[in-house]
């Protein structure tokens, strides 16, 4: 990776997460210290098991409480909910103030435009604090075209086939 990039994996095709995950397993090879905080992310996924095994390199954070599906929820629980994805994007914006890692990956962070839990500019302010030095890699369904003009490289998976 070219040092301080930001990158942005969004679309509608499979490979978003991975490619992030990719990218945060070379970083960790080379030294580099890498956190990644995953949003609307399902319970169960074993993906998470793994990466709890890379740390100190990788250290990883899920701050939702529930089982249940964001979209499934009822409005009470999803409010409680987005109090708790918000505490997710405020050490986001701790580790990003802060320099706190090399490499901080914000797993579906674009999903929360496309819910509506956070607005484009939470993720343009948080894009901002990004220091030269540090990556930043952001992933998600919604394409989030308003925020490519703030990365390095931007990356729209398609899906060609069902």
């Amino acid at each position: 990776m070219i040092k301080g990039h930001t990158m942005l994996f969004c679309g509608e095709g499979k490979g978003k997460s991975m490619a992030a995950l990719g990218k945060a397993v070379l970083a960790a090879s080379c030294g580099k210290s890498v956190m990644i905080i995953q949003f609307l992310k399902e319970r169960g996924d074993e993906n998470i098991e793994f990466f709890r095994r890379l740390e100190p390199e990788i250290k990883m954070f899920r701050f939702e409480r529930s089982e249940k599906c964001y979209l499934d929820m009822d409005e009470e629980e999803r409010e409680e909910e987005k109090l708790n994805i918000r505490n997710g994007l405020n050490f986001a914006r701790k580790v990003l103030s802060t320099q706190g890692c090399d490499v901080l990956v914000l797993d579906e962070v674009l999903g929360l435009l496309d819910t509506e839990i956070v607005s484009v500019e939470d993720i343009r302010e948080l894009m901002t604090l990004k220091n030269e030095d540090m990556d930043l890699i952001l992933t998600g369904l919604y394409q989030a075209r308003e925020l490519w003009d703030q990365a390095d490289e931007v990356t729209v998976m398609e899906k060609k086939r069902s």
